[in-house]
């Protein structure tokens, strides 16, 4: 059996074995009478043990992650009535928008690509440029932005909310409280942790053992990822990324800097930085990077066969590759065998509180 250090990862896979429940229920109602019914993810192949990452002040039940579900697709949730969470972060387009940037209320857009939201669960800082600590803070922050949901501050949105007794219910029945913003954030972040991708062809025939998982080409492509792509020194460990953040010079051939993580930290060696992505689902989740420049998986490999963009902050990894034809193909195979389960459930609610 192969073991899983191969691709770079840091600290135990637990060996999780060949069976995977993907399957999570959701309630179709929210009672009181279980309203502390407690939740446990299910173990994927290729991932970690969700649970463990679960915070203790915020721990799963299956009635907060079904509030987290309805407010996740609930287009009130915005100032005119338009804009859900589900607007930018779709299942079938690896939970995001398929789009260069993001269009929010009014048809604005964003000056950024829609990030993934599937196995956030594992990761730490969120947003490209890493500026909330945590997934309950990242569940909130679209909201209070004029040009996603279009309000100015989270007390408009509570406001808007406590306009629907239905929700006033609701959050009474989870948290025994009046709706509350932090609240919002705790059970949209909820619900976020169940949405995962594990099981796929590659941990199939990395971990699992089964040969026929992987073609030819995709073989090739993995031994290419882990030693003359130099994939594995941004995109390791069991999801496939060091939650750092890297300069690539993206931006630095077209005058279109976007400052990334140093408007964060102030520190000059974050120019241009941006969090490393998870490359699971990688096929589903075009255009790439942080400004969705590149449309087809090809181009990205082509651009890291050059090294990147030349600019005063580019990070060291990256260097000309000098990468055949037939191995550039063999890294695309791979990347196109990452696609896996795990949030196959998710699905939007039927009706939502009145």
């Amino acid at each position: 059996m192969r073991r899983q250090k191969k691709l770079g990862t840091m600290g135990h896979i637990g060996m999780l074995g060949l069976s995977v429940a993907v399957a999570l229920p959701m309630l179709s109602a929210v009672g009181a009478s279980a309203a502390d019914t407690p939740m446990k993810l299910p173990q994927i192949l290729g991932l970690e043990d969700p649970n463990t990452f679960i915070p203790e002040d915020n721990p799963l039940t299956k009635e907060k992650v079904e509030l987290g579900r309805t407010l996740f697709f609930d287009k009130r949730l915005s100032k005119n009535d338009t804009i859900a969470c589900a607007s930018c972060h779709k299942a079938e387009t690896g939970f995001t928008d398929g789009m260069p940037v993001s269009t929010g209320i009014n048809g604005l857009k964003g000056g950024r690509s829609a990030p993934a939201s599937f196995n956030r669960v594992f990761s730490k800082g969120q947003f490209w440029d890493g500026r909330a600590a945590t997934l309950e803070d990242q569940s909130i922050g679209p909201f209070a932005n004029p040009i996603e949901h279009g309000f100015t501050t989270h007390d408009q949105l509570v406001a808007k909310m406590k306009t629907i007794p239905g929700y006033q219910k609701l959050f009474k029945d989870v948290f025994g409280r009046d709706i509350d913003i932090k609240d919002v954030g705790r059970a949209v972040a909820s619900f976020q942790r169940t949405v995962m991708s594990g099981n796929s062809p590659v941990d199939k025939f990395d971990i699992g053992g089964d040969e026929k998982a992987l073609n030819d080409s995709a073989k090739r492509g993995l031994e290419l990822f882990r030693n003359k792509a130099r994939c594995t020194r941004c995109h390791s460990g069991f999801n496939f990324t060091d939650e750092k953040f890297h300069n690539l010079g993206i931006g630095w051939d077209t005058n279109t800097v976007d400052l990334g993580r140093y408007m964060e930290t102030n520190n000059p060696e974050d120019i241009g930085a941006f969090k490393t992505p998870t490359l699971r689902e990688i096929a589903r989740t075009a255009p790439y990077m942080h400004d969705g420049r590149f449309k087809t998986l090809e181009e990205v490999v082509d651009f890291y066969d050059k090294g990147g963009v030349k600019n005063p902050h580019l990070d060291n990894t990256l260097i000309p590759l000098k990468l055949t034809d037939q191995e550039k193909q063999d890294l695309v195979s791979l990347l196109k065998s990452l696609n896996g389960e795990g949030w196959q459930h998710v699905s939007a609610p039927k009706s939502f509180p009145k």
